[in-house]
C-alpha cells in the first residue's frame, strides 16, 4: 500500500498561517474596539458629572469665574467625546475590516482542508482496492494449487 502524499500540502500551510495571522490581527481589533467603547463610557460619564454640576450651581448662588471654568471644563468633555467617538467609529470599521479578512482567510484554509479530505478518501478507496485485488488474485493461486494437487 503506497503512503498517501497530498500535493498542494505547503498550500496548506501556508493558508493555515495567513488564517492565524488574521485571527490575531482580527482580535487585536476587537480588544482595540472594546477599550474605545470603555474610554467613550467614561468620558459619558464624566460629562454626566460635569452637567450635574453645572445645573446644580444654577441653583446655588452663581459664581462667574466657577462658571466658566466648569464650562471650559464641560466643553473639553465634549471635544473629547466627539473624537472618542470617531474614534470608535474608525475602530469599529477596522474591527468588521478584519473581521471579514479572517472570515476570507479561514474560508480558503478550508476548501484546502475539503481537498485533502476528498483526496484521503480517494486514495483510501484506491488503496482497498488494490488490496482487494491482491485477495482476489491470492484466493485465485491458492484454489489453482488446490485443484493441481488433487490431481
Amino acid at each position: 500500500m503506497k503512503r498517501f502524499r497530498f500535493p498542494l500540502k505547503p498550500v496548506a500551510v501556508l493558508r493555515s498561517h495567513q488564517e492565524v495571522r488574521a485571527r490575531e490581527a482580527f482580535a487585536a481589533a476587537v480588544h482595540q474596539y472594546v477599550q474605545a467603547e470603555e474610554d467613550l463610557s467614561r468620558t459619558r460619564v464624566r460629562m454626566a458629572a460635569l452637567e450635574a454640576a453645572l445645573f446644580s450651581e444654577r441653583k446655588a448662588t452663581f459664581r462667574a469665574s466657577e462658571a466658566a471654568l466648569l464650562f471650559a471644563d464641560y466643553r473639553r468633555e465634549c471635544d473629547a467625546e466627539v473624537q472618542t467617538e470617531r474614534r470608535v467609529i474608525a475602530l469599529r470599521e477596522e474591527m468588521q475590516k478584519r473581521r471579514e479578512e479572517y472570515i476570507e482567510a479561514h474560508r480558503k484554509l478550508e476548501i484546502v482542508e475539503r481537498l485533502e479530505t476528498k483526496a484521503r478518501a480517494v486514495h483510501r478507496h484506491e488503496c482497498d482496492r488494490e488490496e482487494q485485488a491482491e485477495f482476489d488474485d491470492f484466493a485465485g493461486r491458492r484454489r489453482l494449487n488446490s485443484l493441481t494437487s488433487a490431481q
